[in-house]
């Protein structure tokens, strides 16, 4: 089933004021469709999540269910196999995911993000290929970071015959453990290039040793290549509107975070909703009392659901822009500016909903004494997780890059440029 599947154009709908009017009725009609399509799914991870939490157990079972289910092809286009849904449609569906868990839209950024790669190349013969792996399920794992690198510096592509070898270390690999297929990149002489290979192929090892607070179950780890064989066929070049590309990847790779953070918001809130609605005790108030009438806690109540409710709506915001710019960037119609403006956005956006979100998960604990930290409910993985999605490309430093945007002009997109060639 598709997204166009889930929009019956037959049936009759509210007045409404013209094409724009019906277009967002069966925008919304669809974005309903595929939610309610997904939800039998997201509940079963949900259920699930404080005991894998608990155990610290992969979600090896909850990623199998997602890609039998589709949700890794959910941007690929129809007529190749997948769902064509907008990127509006994309993060609605994986603010629910964050949701139900949190670590489940980290580890598919990556693949996420190299679909919408193919989507937006030149290349029509690849983009065929890459297309219909997602189509038929495959998941790519993320293996960009090394230590110490901005860019891949160690990682290393050189030619043996009519193949290639491929030899480094990557770290945070977020998601490798999960995938069929690792999207990494590596120097081939002076060139940056992406390469993707299956991710059993001999000479890859992957390890769970991400030690980090929270985001556990994200198979954050090492990935090592030890003359791994690539073929020609595996071997992304950039293209020359690299800039471009680049920018509104970088803004869909921190959106993919924002919208985790969202989930994250947006549970915590339901969670202290069911921790709250039972309580037959106030503090401070002798006997039995009622915390869901106290003006104090309605008060907190009141401020997560509004925090957890703004972050959401900025991030579809971003996603509607950063839509609009990667359809024009096909049609040819979107020059730099364009995408240097979607990729502020997305910092902007940064800024503003990782405070909110880090404010709701801790003011949640003010509804319930030193009951709310009981390790059988793991309210604290709602900090824990959000302040270690926060750090990924840390605030300071998107601050300092809007700013400098503002003041002086230089895009994202030029400071990287400008990075690339100091250190070529």
């Amino acid at each position: 089933m598709t997204a166009q599947d889930l929009v019956d154009p037959t049936t009759e709908g509210p007045a409404t004021d013209g094409p724009a009017t019906d277009r967002r009725v069966a925008d919304r009609s669809a974005t309903d469709g595929l939610r309610a399509q997904f939800a039998p799914v997201l509940a079963r991870i949900r259920d699930g999540a404080v005991e894998r939490e608990q155990q610290r157990r992969l979600p090896f079972d909850a990623v199998d269910e997602l890609k039998a289910a589709g949700f890794g092809a959910l941007r690929v286009p129809v007529e190749q196999g997948g769902f064509g849904v907008t990127l509006r449609q994309l993060f609605t569906l994986l603010i629910d995911l964050g949701s139900a868990d949190s670590n489940l839209p980290q580890l598919l950024r990556g693949h996420f993000a190299f679909v919408e790669g193919r989507l937006a190349a030149r290349d029509r013969p690849a983009q065929a290929r890459w297309l219909r792996l997602a189509a038929d399920g495959v998941l790519f794992g993320n293996a960009q970071a090394e230590r110490g690198a901005e860019t891949a510096s160690t990682t290393a592509l050189r030619p043996d015959g009519s193949r290639f070898r491929l030899n480094g270390t990557k770290y945070y690999s977020t998601g490798t453990i999960f995938a069929d297929w690792i999207w990494a990149t590596a120097t081939l002489g002076d060139d940056h290039v992406g390469v993707a290979l299956p991710a059993d192929a001999p000479g890859v090892t992957r390890l769970d040793d991400w030690d980090g607070f929270g985001q556990r179950l994200t198979g954050s780890g090492t990935t090592r290549f030890e003359d791994v064989v690539v073929e020609d066929d595996q071997v992304i070049r950039f293209s020359a509107d690299e800039a471009g590309a680049h920018a509104a990847i970088t803004a869909f790779y921190q959106l993919v975070l924002l919208a985790a953070l969202a989930g994250i918001a947006r549970r915590a809130l339901e969670d202290t909703i069911e921790f709250v609605r039972p309580r037959t005790r106030t503090f401070g108030v002798p006997g039995t009392s009622s915390p869901r009438t106290d003006p104090l806690v309605l008060g907190v109540v009141g401020r997560v659901s509004a925090k957890a409710s703004a972050a959401e709506r900025i991030v579809l915001a971003v996603a509607d822009e950063l839509d609009e710019v990667r359809e024009a960037g096909l049609a040819g119609t979107a020059d730099q500016a364009a995408f240097d403006r979607v990729e502020v956005g997305a910092f902007e956006a940064q800024t503003t909903v990782i405070p909110l979100v880090l404010d709701a998960v801790t003011e949640l604990f003010e509804v319930g004494g030193a009951s709310a930290t009981s390790e059988d409910r793991r309210l604290d993985r709602h900090w824990r997780n959000a302040r270690t999605i926060a750090s990924h490309n840390p605030l300071i430093y998107r601050e300092r890059a809007v700013g400098d945007y503002r003041l002086n002009g230089v895009s994202p997109s030029a400071s990287w440029a400008a990075r690339r060639a100091e250190r070529s």
